[in-house]
Protein backbone atom coordinates (compact mmCIF):
# COMPACT_ATOMS: atom_id res chain seq x y z
CA UNK A 1 0.00 0.00 0.00
CA UNK A 2 1.46 3.65 -1.24
CA UNK A 3 0.07 7.34 -0.35
CA UNK A 4 -0.89 7.25 -3.75
CA UNK A 5 -3.54 4.26 -3.10
CA UNK A 6 -5.00 6.24 0.10
CA UNK A 7 -6.68 9.59 0.79
CA UNK A 8 -5.34 11.03 4.01
CA UNK A 9 -7.85 10.80 6.89
CA UNK A 10 -5.92 13.28 9.58
CA UNK A 11 -2.61 13.35 11.92
CA UNK A 12 -1.88 12.57 15.40
CA UNK A 13 -2.22 15.85 17.21
CA UNK A 14 -0.81 14.72 20.71
CA UNK A 15 -0.57 12.22 23.38
CA UNK A 16 -3.87 11.69 25.32
CA UNK A 17 -3.88 10.77 29.09
CA UNK A 18 -1.23 8.61 30.20
CA UNK A 19 -2.08 4.81 28.64
CA UNK A 20 -0.61 5.92 25.34
CA UNK A 21 -3.91 7.16 23.40
CA UNK A 22 -4.14 10.06 21.16
CA UNK A 23 -6.16 12.77 20.07
CA UNK A 24 -6.29 12.45 16.51
CA UNK A 25 -7.75 15.58 14.61
CA UNK A 26 -10.06 13.89 11.36
CA UNK A 27 -9.96 15.98 8.30
CA UNK A 28 -13.11 14.96 6.94
CA UNK A 29 -16.44 16.12 5.87
CA UNK A 30 -18.19 13.67 8.28
CA UNK A 31 -15.82 12.63 11.30
CA UNK A 32 -18.92 10.52 12.86
CA UNK A 33 -18.77 8.48 9.70
CA UNK A 34 -15.19 7.52 11.42
CA UNK A 35 -17.04 6.04 14.89
CA UNK A 36 -16.45 2.47 13.96
CA UNK A 37 -13.03 2.70 12.76
CA UNK A 38 -10.68 -0.66 13.17
CA UNK A 39 -7.65 0.54 12.00
CA UNK A 40 -5.76 2.81 9.81
CA UNK A 41 -2.07 3.38 8.08
CA UNK A 42 -0.02 5.76 9.68
CA UNK A 43 3.05 7.68 7.67
CA UNK A 44 6.00 6.71 9.40
CA UNK A 45 9.37 8.54 7.36
CA UNK A 46 8.48 7.02 3.96
CA UNK A 47 6.36 3.91 4.86
CA UNK A 48 2.30 3.40 5.77
CA UNK A 49 2.24 0.93 8.75
CA UNK A 50 -0.89 -0.34 9.62
CA UNK A 51 -2.23 0.76 12.98
CA UNK A 52 -4.87 -1.68 14.83
CA UNK A 53 -7.51 0.54 17.03
CA UNK A 54 -9.07 -0.82 20.25
CA UNK A 55 -11.18 2.02 20.50
CA UNK A 56 -12.21 5.25 19.08
CA UNK A 57 -14.49 8.06 20.49
CA UNK A 58 -15.39 10.89 18.14
CA UNK A 59 -15.59 14.75 19.03
CA UNK A 60 -16.54 16.65 16.39
CA UNK A 61 -13.53 16.62 14.13
CA UNK A 62 -11.42 15.29 17.19
CA UNK A 63 -10.91 12.11 18.40
CA UNK A 64 -9.36 10.08 21.49
CA UNK A 65 -7.82 6.83 19.65
CA UNK A 66 -6.37 3.96 21.64
CA UNK A 67 -4.26 1.82 19.33
CA UNK A 68 -2.93 -1.59 19.69
CA UNK A 69 0.31 -1.97 21.11
CA UNK A 70 0.93 1.88 21.76
CA UNK A 71 0.50 1.17 25.64
CA UNK A 72 2.35 4.53 27.34
CA UNK A 73 2.77 8.16 27.09
CA UNK A 74 6.10 7.51 25.11
CA UNK A 75 4.88 5.41 22.77
CA UNK A 76 1.95 7.89 21.98
CA UNK A 77 3.99 10.98 22.04
CA UNK A 78 6.19 9.14 19.00
CA UNK A 79 2.94 9.53 16.58
CA UNK A 80 2.83 13.13 16.98
CA UNK A 81 2.50 15.08 14.02
CA UNK A 82 2.12 11.65 12.07
CA UNK A 83 -0.53 11.68 9.24
CA UNK A 84 -3.36 8.88 8.77
CA UNK A 85 -4.26 7.55 5.45
CA UNK A 86 -7.22 4.76 5.04
CA UNK A 87 -7.39 3.13 1.03
CA UNK A 88 -9.09 5.30 -1.54
CA UNK A 89 -11.86 2.16 -1.87
CA UNK A 90 -13.13 2.99 1.62
CA UNK A 91 -14.13 6.26 -0.07
CA UNK A 92 -18.10 5.82 -0.97
CA UNK A 93 -18.83 6.03 -4.76
CA UNK A 94 -19.87 9.35 -5.62
CA UNK A 95 -22.40 10.56 -8.33
CA UNK A 96 -21.96 11.56 -12.11
CA UNK A 97 -21.45 15.50 -10.94
CA UNK A 98 -19.90 15.06 -7.65
CA UNK A 99 -16.17 14.51 -6.93
CA UNK A 100 -13.52 13.58 -4.39
CA UNK A 101 -10.30 16.39 -4.61
CA UNK A 102 -7.88 13.78 -5.10
CA UNK A 103 -9.51 13.16 -8.70
CA UNK A 104 -8.97 16.79 -10.18
CA UNK A 105 -5.45 16.32 -10.01
CA UNK A 106 -4.33 15.30 -13.48
CA UNK A 107 -7.17 16.84 -15.32
CA UNK A 108 -7.00 19.71 -17.85
CA UNK A 109 -8.78 23.14 -17.02
CA UNK A 110 -10.23 24.97 -19.63
CA UNK A 111 -12.57 28.64 -19.27
CA UNK A 112 -15.82 27.89 -20.16
CA UNK A 113 -14.98 30.75 -23.24
CA UNK A 114 -12.90 27.38 -24.61
CA UNK A 115 -9.07 28.79 -23.99
CA UNK A 116 -7.41 25.90 -22.77
CA UNK A 117 -5.61 27.15 -18.81
CA UNK A 118 -3.43 24.38 -17.88
CA UNK A 119 -3.22 20.88 -15.94
CA UNK A 120 -4.32 20.65 -12.28
CA UNK A 121 -1.47 19.59 -10.36
CA UNK A 122 -3.31 20.28 -6.63
CA UNK A 123 -6.21 21.13 -4.83
CA UNK A 124 -5.04 23.60 -1.81
CA UNK A 125 -7.60 23.84 1.20
CA UNK A 126 -6.98 27.86 2.57
CA UNK A 127 -9.07 28.18 5.35
CA UNK A 128 -12.59 28.23 4.15
CA UNK A 129 -11.38 28.70 0.41
CA UNK A 130 -10.10 25.21 -1.75
CA UNK A 131 -7.62 26.53 -4.76
CA UNK A 132 -6.63 24.71 -8.16
CA UNK A 133 -3.11 24.94 -8.70
CA UNK A 134 -2.84 25.03 -12.23
CA UNK A 135 0.30 24.55 -14.22
CA UNK A 136 -0.29 26.87 -17.28
CA UNK A 137 1.32 26.18 -20.75
CA UNK A 138 3.34 29.01 -20.08
CA UNK A 139 4.99 27.27 -17.26
CA UNK A 140 3.40 29.92 -14.65
CA UNK A 141 1.42 28.23 -11.37
CA UNK A 142 -2.02 30.15 -11.26
CA UNK A 143 -3.93 29.75 -8.14
CA UNK A 144 -8.26 29.31 -8.94
CA UNK A 145 -11.05 29.50 -6.35
CA UNK A 146 -12.72 26.22 -6.72
CA UNK A 147 -16.82 26.81 -5.89
CA UNK A 148 -19.60 25.41 -7.28
CA UNK A 149 -20.97 28.47 -8.60
CA UNK A 150 -17.39 28.70 -11.00
CA UNK A 151 -17.95 24.86 -12.39
CA UNK A 152 -19.33 24.60 -16.16
CA UNK A 153 -18.80 20.91 -16.52
CA UNK A 154 -16.59 17.71 -15.14
CA UNK A 155 -15.59 15.28 -17.89
CA UNK A 156 -14.29 12.05 -15.47
CA UNK A 157 -13.83 10.39 -18.66
CA UNK A 158 -11.83 12.36 -20.41
CA UNK A 159 -10.15 13.86 -17.08
CA UNK A 160 -11.49 17.21 -17.98
CA UNK A 161 -12.60 20.48 -15.67
CA UNK A 162 -14.70 23.47 -17.57
CA UNK A 163 -14.85 26.72 -15.67
CA UNK A 164 -15.38 30.19 -15.03
CA UNK A 165 -12.53 31.93 -14.87
CA UNK A 166 -12.85 35.42 -12.87
CA UNK A 167 -12.42 38.62 -15.01
CA UNK A 168 -8.74 39.26 -14.47
CA UNK A 169 -7.13 36.41 -12.58
CA UNK A 170 -5.14 35.38 -15.29
CA UNK A 171 -3.88 38.31 -15.89
CA UNK A 172 -2.41 38.99 -12.48
CA UNK A 173 -0.67 36.02 -12.81
CA UNK A 174 0.60 36.11 -17.02
CA UNK A 175 1.21 39.83 -17.30
CA UNK A 176 4.57 40.63 -16.28
CA UNK A 177 3.37 44.39 -15.36
CA UNK A 178 1.38 43.10 -12.82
Amino acid sequence: MTVDDCYQLGYVVKPHGLKGEAQIFLDVDSPEEYEKLESVFVLQGQQLVPFFIESIAVRGSKAIVAFEEVESVEDAKALKGCELYLPLNNLPELGADDFYYHELVGFSLRSNSGEPIGEIMNVLEAGAQELLAVKHSSGKEILIPLTDQLIDTLNKEDKELVMEIPDGLLDVYLNEDS
